[in-house]
């Protein structure tokens, strides 16, 4: 893949362990494996995986859990920790009710019930919003927990092969374009 691109926007790892605010943990050997900041395929198509895996997690815990996961997986921490961001307020509501329906369909649920009324959300009353929009989460029950789970692997592992065989199809074309380059001189 396009390394020299991604470096650019991604920390390596002596900044991470130098940065002031996660100096304490610099000393630790688990935050010293490579595989944590370096751009290779297993490391970056893990990463991307358990940053869609933890982008599912309920509440404001996601890039925690990405970060927690991917340390002792040794995958690339930050590639776990940016790809959580597409779970956002815009995109959390349909996401869940994808993960409703996956979950009834694996649960092979009856009817719909009353709780399947679309949620609106109101920025001049955010708290207020969430906090309905908790209650809304809660009121579709078991379903959308095994659902949820259920999508969480699913995207997980529809990621990672997705990373695995892009990476694998740019590195086939970049070796066919240097033949090519080579031949023509």
């Amino acid at each position: 893949m396009p390394r020299k691109f991604f470096r650019r926007f991604l920390p390596d790892g002596d900044a991470m362990r130098d940065h002031k605010h996660l100096a304490w943990m610099a000393r630790r050997p688990w935050l010293n494996h490579p595989n944590l900041w370096h751009l290779n395929r297993d490391s970056v198509a893990g990463g991307f995986a358990i940053g869609l895996f933890a982008g599912l997690v309920p509440g404001p815990l996601q890039i925690l859990v990405a970060a927690m996961l991917a340390i002792p997986l040794k995958k690339n921490v930050a590639v776990a920790v940016v790809t959580t961001l597409y779970t956002n307020p815009f995109t959390i509501a349909p996401l869940y009710l994808l993960a409703y329906g996956y979950g009834r369909l694996l649960l092979d649920a009856g009817h719909p019930p009353a709780a399947l009324q679309p949620y609106e959300w109101d920025w001049a009353h955010w708290l207020d919003s969430a906090q309905a929009l908790a209650h809304w989460a809660i009121a579709l029950g078991k379903p959308l927990a095994v659902g949820l789970v259920a999508l969480a692997l699913t995207l997980a592992a529809a990621g990672y092969c997705a990373v695995q065989l892009a990476w694998r199809a740019y590195v086939a074309y970049a070796w066919r374009a240097r033949r090519e380059r080579r031949t023509r001189q």
